[in-house]
């Protein structure tokens, strides 16, 4: 088990610093939730395909940066124990549109590394039952996704 990622892209294609960066942050929220040995997927993919994700699952006609797929249907977000609670299993798959992360790492000043990375721990964070539907959840999620892109060396002030 373990993280897996798919770039279903041809162009551009991740070097492999962004690659094993992607992996570890990956691993590292997995980590955190006593959920290291769950298998997740992430794929790296189109506009056209998120575009129909998004259609087909969520109603919109539109692309999006990222989609989260779970499989189980958590009420309540998980709290980090760090501790592996639980036997192997499938958390689910977080799909990033690689052209549209490209593009916000552009407009909101910083490298195209650190946009993925946000991403798949945005991605992560929905597939634990974090949600930004209120406010307070809104600042929650914000905040863990700060936390783990700085312990990794992605914060704002920290990039690479």
């Amino acid at each position: 088990m373990g993280v897996i990622i798919n770039q279903e892209t041809t162009e551009p294609r991740l070097n492999k610093a962004t690659r094993d960066a992607l992996l570890r942050i990956a691993q590292r929220v997995l980590e955190a939730y006593g959920r290291e040995e769950a298998e997740v997927g992430i794929a790296l993919t189109d506009e056209e395909t998120i575009h129909q994700l998004n259609r087909e699952w969520r109603g919109v006609d539109a692309p999006t940066d990222v989609l989260s797929f779970a499989l189980a249907d958590d009420e309540e977000p998980m709290e980090p124990t760090g501790v592996d609670a639980s036997p192997p299993e499938v958390l689910g798959d977080v799909v990033i549109c690689l052209p549209i992360a490209l593009r916000q790492a552009v407009e909101y000043g910083h490298s195209s590394t650190r946009e993925l990375l946000y991403l798949a721990v945005h991605g992560l964070l929905h597939l634990l039952g974090y949600d930004h539907q209120t406010t307070e959840d809104q600042r929650r999620m914000r905040a863990l996704e700060e936390k783990f892109l700085v312990e990794a060396g992605w914060g704002r002030d920290d990039e690479e």
